[in-house]
């Protein structure tokens, strides 16, 4: 069984913002496969699951926003007996230029909140990540920035990084390496 876990704030008013990404590529990849989410008020998240080759491929967006996205991804883990091995963030990533694509198997939160509640609640920094970039803005404090739509001219970079994170997580569920995946897909 694996999980695969996008990270995001729910509400209209998150809706399509740059820390919303974990989301945003859920529900791309859910689209291209007509999955459904449906909300699981006791494991605090929206819900997909499918099964491939035989595994039961289990997707969630954290409903208790994105600070407190372990409480959700350890609910699950243990409801369903995952892994810290099987499961797959995805995030996105102030510290990388914008649609920027890295694939990692351990790190730090490197400050990402929703990186470093679930290492709480997970004890281990060793699990897998996709991390979007999304940039920085020096003229915007962090939080304002983060919370940001994006500007016209980032948004074809931010769709072609979605696709190709759609494309890793197919690879994923599938059980190629994580090592080729990340070869493949991480873009300088």
């Amino acid at each position: 069984m694996k999980l695969i876990v996008g990270l995001g704030n729910i509400g209209q008013t998150y809706a399509n913002t740059r820390h919303n990404l974990g989301f945003m590529s859920l529900d791309y990849y859910a689209l291209k496969h007509n999955l459904e989410f449906k909300e699981d008020k006791k494991l605090k998240c929206f819900i997909s699951s499918f099964t491939i080759n035989g595994e039961k491929i289990i997707l969630i967006k954290p409903t208790t926003y994105m600070n407190l996205s372990g409480e959700s991804v350890k609910a699950v883990m243990t409801y369903y007996k995952i892994s810290i091995a099987d499961i797959l963030v995805i995030c996105d990533d102030l510290d990388s230029p914008c649609g920027r694509i890295r694939l990692r198997s351990e790190g730090s939160s490197g400050g990402h909140n929703g990186l470093k509640n679930i290492i709480l609640h997970c004890g281990t920094t060793i699990f897998k990540r996709i991390k979007i970039g999304i940039s920085r803005d020096p003229q915007m404090d962090v939080a304002s920035f983060v919370l940001s739509h994006f500007k016209e001219e980032e948004k074809p970079k931010i769709e072609e990084a979605i696709k190709n994170t759609s494309e890793a997580i197919e690879e994923f569920v599938l059980d190629v390496p994580f090592a080729k995946i990340a070869s493949k897909y991480s873009k300088k």
